[in-house]
Protein backbone atom coordinates (compact mmCIF):
# COMPACT_ATOMS: atom_id res chain seq x y z
CA UNK A 1 0.00 0.00 0.00
CA UNK A 2 1.11 3.36 -0.65
CA UNK A 3 0.83 6.33 1.65
CA UNK A 4 -1.27 9.49 0.55
CA UNK A 5 1.57 11.10 1.02
CA UNK A 6 4.09 9.13 -1.60
CA UNK A 7 0.60 9.28 -3.75
CA UNK A 8 0.85 13.22 -3.94
CA UNK A 9 4.10 13.42 -4.28
CA UNK A 10 4.35 11.62 -7.74
CA UNK A 11 1.12 13.20 -8.86
CA UNK A 12 2.94 16.71 -8.42
CA UNK A 13 6.18 14.73 -10.06
CA UNK A 14 4.01 13.80 -13.10
CA UNK A 15 2.19 17.21 -13.68
CA UNK A 16 5.53 19.32 -13.41
CA UNK A 17 7.31 16.17 -15.79
CA UNK A 18 4.05 17.40 -18.41
CA UNK A 19 5.02 21.05 -18.02
CA UNK A 20 8.78 20.21 -18.63
CA UNK A 21 7.87 18.06 -21.80
CA UNK A 22 5.64 20.94 -23.57
CA UNK A 23 8.10 23.43 -22.87
CA UNK A 24 10.45 21.32 -24.54
CA UNK A 25 8.21 20.78 -27.42
CA UNK A 26 8.03 24.70 -27.45
CA UNK A 27 11.00 25.29 -26.94
CA UNK A 28 12.05 22.83 -30.38
CA UNK A 29 9.45 23.75 -32.31
CA UNK A 30 10.74 27.53 -32.35
CA UNK A 31 14.44 26.16 -32.72
CA UNK A 32 13.42 24.85 -35.84
CA UNK A 33 11.03 27.21 -37.53
CA UNK A 34 13.74 30.04 -36.41
CA UNK A 35 15.78 29.47 -39.77
CA UNK A 36 12.76 29.61 -42.11
CA UNK A 37 11.85 32.64 -40.38
CA UNK A 38 15.00 34.89 -41.01
CA UNK A 39 14.19 35.60 -44.78
CA UNK A 40 10.59 35.45 -45.37
CA UNK A 41 11.68 34.88 -49.44
CA UNK A 42 12.46 31.44 -50.36
CA UNK A 43 15.82 30.10 -51.20
CA UNK A 44 16.45 30.54 -54.69
CA UNK A 45 18.55 28.01 -56.61
CA UNK A 46 20.10 28.38 -60.30
CA UNK A 47 22.24 26.01 -62.41
CA UNK A 48 25.69 27.96 -63.14
CA UNK A 49 27.27 27.26 -66.25
CA UNK A 50 30.86 25.55 -66.30
CA UNK A 51 33.28 27.79 -68.26
CA UNK A 52 37.19 27.59 -68.76
CA UNK A 53 38.10 29.44 -65.10
CA UNK A 54 34.65 28.70 -63.34
CA UNK A 55 30.64 29.09 -63.23
CA UNK A 56 28.84 32.23 -64.93
CA UNK A 57 25.60 32.98 -63.23
CA UNK A 58 22.92 35.70 -64.37
CA UNK A 59 23.29 38.63 -62.47
CA UNK A 60 18.92 38.78 -63.13
CA UNK A 61 19.08 35.37 -60.73
CA UNK A 62 18.91 37.86 -57.78
CA UNK A 63 16.16 39.66 -59.09
CA UNK A 64 12.43 38.88 -58.90
CA UNK A 65 8.76 40.35 -58.98
CA UNK A 66 6.50 40.82 -55.47
CA UNK A 67 3.33 42.29 -56.02
CA UNK A 68 4.76 43.65 -59.55
CA UNK A 69 7.21 45.54 -57.79
CA UNK A 70 10.85 44.37 -58.61
CA UNK A 71 12.74 43.23 -55.75
CA UNK A 72 16.29 41.71 -54.79
CA UNK A 73 17.37 38.69 -53.41
CA UNK A 74 20.54 38.67 -50.60
CA UNK A 75 21.39 35.54 -52.13
CA UNK A 76 20.73 32.73 -54.05
CA UNK A 77 22.45 28.92 -54.21
CA UNK A 78 24.25 27.89 -57.47
CA UNK A 79 24.86 24.02 -58.35
CA UNK A 80 25.73 22.30 -61.27
CA UNK A 81 26.41 18.41 -61.79
CA UNK A 82 30.07 18.77 -61.46
CA UNK A 83 30.08 20.43 -58.47
CA UNK A 84 30.68 17.70 -54.91
CA UNK A 85 29.09 20.77 -53.17
CA UNK A 86 26.59 23.93 -53.98
CA UNK A 87 28.21 27.21 -53.70
CA UNK A 88 26.59 30.48 -51.71
CA UNK A 89 26.58 33.41 -53.74
CA UNK A 90 25.34 36.33 -51.50
CA UNK A 91 25.55 39.84 -53.20
CA UNK A 92 26.36 42.93 -51.12
CA UNK A 93 26.18 45.28 -54.19
CA UNK A 94 25.87 45.36 -57.85
CA UNK A 95 29.49 44.94 -57.67
CA UNK A 96 30.18 43.25 -54.62
CA UNK A 97 29.50 39.43 -54.12
CA UNK A 98 30.69 36.73 -52.10
CA UNK A 99 30.81 33.01 -53.23
CA UNK A 100 31.26 30.04 -50.90
CA UNK A 101 31.07 26.75 -50.86
CA UNK A 102 28.48 24.95 -48.88
CA UNK A 103 30.63 22.60 -47.34
CA UNK A 104 31.58 22.24 -43.65
CA UNK A 105 34.99 23.15 -42.53
CA UNK A 106 34.59 20.85 -39.01
CA UNK A 107 33.72 17.16 -40.77
CA UNK A 108 33.07 17.89 -44.58
CA UNK A 109 28.51 18.46 -44.13
CA UNK A 110 26.45 20.28 -46.57
CA UNK A 111 25.78 23.71 -45.27
CA UNK A 112 22.41 24.84 -45.08
CA UNK A 113 21.55 28.60 -46.01
CA UNK A 114 19.82 30.84 -43.10
CA UNK A 115 19.52 34.42 -44.95
CA UNK A 116 22.76 36.00 -44.33
CA UNK A 117 25.03 32.70 -42.83
CA UNK A 118 25.22 29.40 -43.36
CA UNK A 119 24.70 26.73 -40.39
CA UNK A 120 25.39 23.10 -39.84
CA UNK A 121 22.87 21.13 -39.30
CA UNK A 122 25.33 18.11 -38.23
CA UNK A 123 27.51 19.93 -35.52
CA UNK A 124 25.49 23.36 -35.66
CA UNK A 125 28.76 25.27 -36.75
CA UNK A 126 27.42 28.74 -38.48
CA UNK A 127 29.16 30.82 -40.52
CA UNK A 128 28.72 34.58 -41.79
CA UNK A 129 28.16 35.39 -45.38
CA UNK A 130 32.05 36.01 -46.10
CA UNK A 131 33.27 32.56 -44.86
CA UNK A 132 34.69 33.41 -41.67
CA UNK A 133 33.28 31.21 -38.47
CA UNK A 134 30.65 32.51 -36.60
CA UNK A 135 30.38 29.71 -34.04
CA UNK A 136 32.00 26.52 -33.82
CA UNK A 137 32.83 23.53 -33.63
CA UNK A 138 34.52 24.57 -37.08
CA UNK A 139 37.66 26.45 -36.75
CA UNK A 140 38.54 27.07 -40.17
CA UNK A 141 36.52 29.39 -42.60
CA UNK A 142 34.55 28.19 -45.74
CA UNK A 143 36.61 28.23 -48.84
CA UNK A 144 36.08 31.27 -50.97
CA UNK A 145 35.78 32.08 -54.56
CA UNK A 146 36.74 35.46 -56.22
CA UNK A 147 33.54 36.67 -58.49
CA UNK A 148 34.31 38.94 -60.84
CA UNK A 149 31.20 40.79 -63.03
CA UNK A 150 30.79 40.65 -67.15
CA UNK A 151 28.62 42.66 -67.95
CA UNK A 152 24.96 40.97 -67.31
CA UNK A 153 27.15 37.59 -65.53
CA UNK A 154 28.55 36.95 -62.74
CA UNK A 155 32.20 34.88 -63.18
CA UNK A 156 32.94 32.44 -59.97
CA UNK A 157 36.12 31.56 -60.72
CA UNK A 158 36.63 27.89 -59.23
CA UNK A 159 40.56 28.20 -59.10
CA UNK A 160 40.78 30.37 -56.26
Amino acid sequence: MRNSNSFDFLKAYNMDRRIFTKACISCLGLALLSPMVTSCQSTHYTTGMIEDNGITVLKSEFTYLKKDQPMTRAYIIVRNENLEFPIYLYRFSDNEYSALLMKCTHQGNELSAAGDHLHCSAHGSEFNNKGAVAQGPAEKNLRTFNVTTEGDKLLIDLRS
